[in-house]
């Protein structure tokens, strides 16, 4: 925790400044016609240019813009947490866990799949509480069950030990990563407590990403039509779902989408909902997720400004620029066309 008192204000007027250098609906029509190339000299022009210029030596192409977005993100992040007191700084921190679960299912997969250990150490986001020696560790590691050793004691350490045993017997990481996902979602609304307007505001962004997170992973079982157990795939702590009720809707794609309907969230997700009717119309409709989650969160922001939610907001609409910038990028590299791409970005 940090030393100082907290001080919500402050941070909150840093956010406002940060979040009006974030690209616009202007910039995006400009980025999907540039090639890999060109995208990395518009960043250079924006806030991205130290990260450009720092590593523009040593790669190009998608390379230099994904590692550019990695970096230029995590310096973002820490600078929260630099300006961040008391509860503020506590919350943000427990927030950034994101990119530790990112770190830990980059390592899984790395080894899995044979990769070298500068190879998976270059996809790190340095910026959740995992220092610089422990990731090295991580990337270094032999196997699969040595990284599980290392986590011994953080709070992916008791599920990924517990979902081990189903990954030696499927040889699949899916078990490994649903306990990462599962252990960093569940562990968000630990030692939240208070009655204010900006706790529960607080608890309201954090449990419609976890409601959201849950629908997601029903739709996608729902439609796959594999034997899985929907249980392995709950997210505890939202309001939408309990666990015997996504068991029984994950059998059930209509009833699933009438639960959500009339839900809380029915409002901001009807148009996505009827479009559920086409079968292809799964993707766009996470992306109508991702995008409502964006609304919300602003949404509450704008109800209490001196609450963490223009936090929580800002954090969010970062990662969204990033994935929407990564996505243009190899989509231009994979030789989509312009409304391919702009059929990947979520905008707010």
């Amino acid at each position: 925790m940090s030393a100082t008192g907290s001080n919500p204000e402050y941070v909150n007027a840093r956010v406002r400044a940060r979040r009006a250098k974030l690209f616009g609906d202007e910039d995006y029509r400009k980025l999907v016609r540039m090639g890999p190339g060109e995208i990395a000299r518009f960043m250079e022009e924006t806030e991205y240019e130290s990260e450009i210029n720092a590593l523009g030596s040593r790669h190009d192409g998608v390379d230099l813009i994904e590692y550019a977005l990695n970096r230029n993100m995590a310096k973002h992040f820490d600078d929260l947490l630099r300006w961040a007191g008391g509860t503020v700084y506590d919350r943000i921190a427990s927030y950034l866990r994101k990119f530790d679960a990112w770190n830990v299912k980059t390592v899984l997969r790395g080894i899995y799949s044979g990769a070298e250990p500068e190879a998976i150490r270059t996809d790190f986001i340095g910026a959740g509480e995992f220092d610089d020696a422990l990731l090295d560790r991580l990337a270094n590691a032999g196997s699969v069950e040595d990284v599980v050793d290392l986590l011994d004691g953080t709070i992916f350490g008791e599920p990924l030990d517990a979902a081990f045993e189903e990954y030696q017997e499927s040889g699949v990481l899916v078990p490994l990563e649903n306990a990462v996902d599962r252990a960093f979602y569940e562990h968000l609304l630990d030692d939240v407590s208070g009655s204010d307007e900006a706790t529960q505001l607080y608890v309201e962004v954090l449990q419609a990403e976890i409601d959201f997170r849950n629908v997601r992973n029903a739709l996608r079982l729902s439609r796959s039509g594999a034997e899985m157990d929907p249980a392995e795939y709950y997210i505890a702590g939202g309001k939408l779902f309990d666990e015997s009720e996504l068991s029984q809707l994950v059998a059930d794609t209509d009833l699933l989408v009438t639960h959500v309907r009339d839900s809380d969230y029915g409002d901001e997700l009807s148009a996505a909902l009827d479009g559920l009717e086409d079968a292809d119309s799964l993707m766009g409709f996470e992306h109508a997720l991702d995008r409502a989650l964006l609304e919300y969160s602003r949404a509450l922001s704008n109800r209490f400004p001196l609450s963490i939610c223009p936090v929580l907001a800002y954090m969010l609409a970062k990662e969204r620029e990033v994935e929407n910038v990564r996505a243009v990028a190899r989509g231009r590299e994979a030789g989509l066309s312009d409304a391919e791409i702009e059929e990947e970005l979520v905008i707010v």
